[in-house]
């Protein structure tokens, strides 16, 4: 299949999607993938609003790509922060940087940066989107292009689950969308700055996230499901 039969078949997902769950709100992470679809969105869908996760701990270049998407589409992407509290709480017991330390702590920086305020940002819709691709990760090989979020309570959906890498980077290139620019450092994914490297040639493309994981544990919580 083409890259614009690929594009074509998002947007019909997109506009059933819109239609028949609104409110519909996208994740944006601003990693590649996500720049595909804030592209797609911005041009065709302004109606589906976008959040982003502000975790504290994102480094500059994020930043300043959440300013270009602003001014480029006319769009506002609502921002969520963790709870004060809660990470002073984990800073006095845990220290800055206490996730290094082992994958219990790491998981526990994630939920509270990430996971608790994704529920405060999926309240009150009925389906939001993300731009997982399958080939990303072992933990995602089993995911559905749609498919409910019980754990969030509203329907989720994965426009880009059978995209390649190469297709999201092809898209980006076709149709000018902005990108962080930290991929051109050789960072292939990117999330908070201290659990985040560059990757070598050959190396996976998750491999700078969380490297000093198994591949197996290698989630924050935002997209695992039960599995019963």
């Amino acid at each position: 299949m083409s890259l614009s039969q690929k594009v074509e078949e998002v947007k019909v997902l997109l506009d059933s999607v819109n239609k028949s769950y609104t409110p519909v709100v996208f994740a944006n992470s601003f990693g590649a993938e996500d720049m595909v679809l804030t592209d797609l969105i911005g041009r065709n869908f302004p109606n589906i609003s976008m959040f982003t996760l502000d975790t504290g701990r994102l480094p500059e270049e994020t930043h300043s790509l959440m300013k270009e998407v602003e001014d480029r589409y006319n769009i506002e992407t609502k921002i969520y922060f963790p709870e004060p509290v809660a990470v002073e709480k984990y800073i006095a017991e845990n220290g800055l940087n206490g996730f290094y330390d082992s994958i219990a702590l790491r998981k526990a920086c994630c939920f509270m940066r990430k996971v608790e305020p994704l529920k405060r940002a999926l309240k009150d819709n009925r389906a939001w989107i993300t731009g997982l691709r399958r080939d990303q990760a072992l933990t995602r090989r089993d995911l559905e292009e749609s498919e409910f979020d019980a754990d969030n309570g509203l329907q989720k959906i994965s426009p880009l689950l059978n995209w390649s890498l190469s297709d999201v980077w092809a898209y980006i290139k076709d149709f000018n969308a902005p990108y962080n620019a930290l991929h051109d450092q050789g960072y292939s994914s990117i999330g908070c700055a201290p659990c985040t490297r560059a990757i070598t040639p050959g190396e996976d493309v998750r491999a700078g996230r969380w490297w000093w994981e198994d591949p197996e544990t290698k989630e924050c919580g935002l997209h695992l499901r039960d599995k019963k």
